[in-house]
């Protein structure tokens, strides 16, 4: 069945697979274990219940199987929990793929993601099992945004235009099935910067880089996968089993250079963009330890994302 590089480097295909995991997404865990700040950052959010907007996104990923690209839209509202607490609720539409339409599922029409900047509220992955494949992207895409705003607010209160911090994380996350993907994990360390402060404008740019740790922390299972694919520790693995018993095992270097623009206003996300390349050492497997490999192939996954906010009516 033919494939498309959907989330980084995990192979998410255009048609149902058995791909929906609970590992697929990283950000949200180590969101929740990043150092508070110790104060509120410059451009913390502040909500207003019932308010409403509209993030456009745009997509394209590129990989040995070719290119996909997609757009779509979600429409947010500003609510509150019971707690008191706000949160934001998006529903999706306008999704083109390969600049054609595609419709929703019923399902899909009505699934609603919920998101929150503030350190204290809690994100969680949502059941994705619910939505057609090709929507995985956007969702979890969008969610990367938030959570790394999330990480970006270490900066503080006081931040300025060329403040740094390093964030150490390094704890993998998976996405394997057990089934197709026997081991999928990446690790990921964090390099915060404040690009700009922009008070004329009311905005701050922040640029969030995933990084591969000294020592990452995946699984490799053969030696050969222990040298360096790029220039620093291979942070990224993925091994699937094939229909005729043999497997694809596949190392490298994953690296995400995420820029987000805010406002210093209210805190809301107004534009971002994403630069996710995998640089990629392939080789097919006769045995389960992935001692008997066929000669290696590289290639060069790429995915790059933007979205647009604006007010919604």
């Amino acid at each position: 069945m033919k494939t498309c590089q959907i989330r980084g480097g995990r192979r998410v295909g255009l048609w149902p697979l058995a791909l929906v995991q609970l590992g697929l997404f990283i950000s949200p865990a180590l969101a929740a274990d990043a150092p508070p700040p110790a104060d509120p950052p410059v451009w913390a959010r502040r909500y207003k219940e019932g308010e409403k907007f509209v993030y456009r996104m745009k997509a394209t990923n590129r990989g040995r199987q070719g290119t996909l690209s997609y757009e779509a839209q979600a429409n947010g509202v500003v609510k509150k929990d019971a707690q008191g607490k706000f949160y934001e609720e998006f529903a999706w539409s306008n999704l083109v793929v390969n600049k054609a339409p595609m419709a929703l599922a019923p399902a899909s029409a009505s699934f609603r993601q919920v998101l929150a900047l503030p350190p204290d509220v809690k994100m969680a992955i949502p059941d994705l099992s619910r939505v057609q494949p090709i929507l995985i992207g956007p969702i979890t895409d969008l969610m990367t945004f938030y959570a790394d705003m999330v990480v970006a607010a270490g900066a503080g209160g006081k931040a300025k235009a060329g403040d740094h911090f390093y964030f150490k994380h390094g704890a993998p996350s998976s996405w394997a099935d057990g089934v197709r993907v026997v081991t999928g994990e990446d690790s990921v360390d964090f390099e915060v910067t404040v690009k700009e402060i922009d008070r004329a404008n009311q905005t701050a740019t922040i640029l969030v880089r995933h990084v591969p740790p000294e020592k990452p922390r995946i699984k490799l299972a053969a030696e050969w996968m222990r040298a360096p694919v790029a220039d620093s520790p291979n942070n990224w693995v993925e091994v699937t089993k094939t229909a005729n018993g043999k497997f694809v095992a596949a190392v490298g270097k994953e690296t995400f250079d995420v820029q987000i623009k805010a406002s210093l206003v209210d805190g809301r996300i107004l534009s971002a963009r994403e630069d996710n390349p995998v640089d990629v050492l392939e080789r097919e497997c006769a045995d389960a330890a992935l001692t008997q490999a066929s000669s290696p192939v590289r290639y060069q996954i790429r995915r790059q994302i933007e979205i647009y906010g604006q007010r919604g009516d």
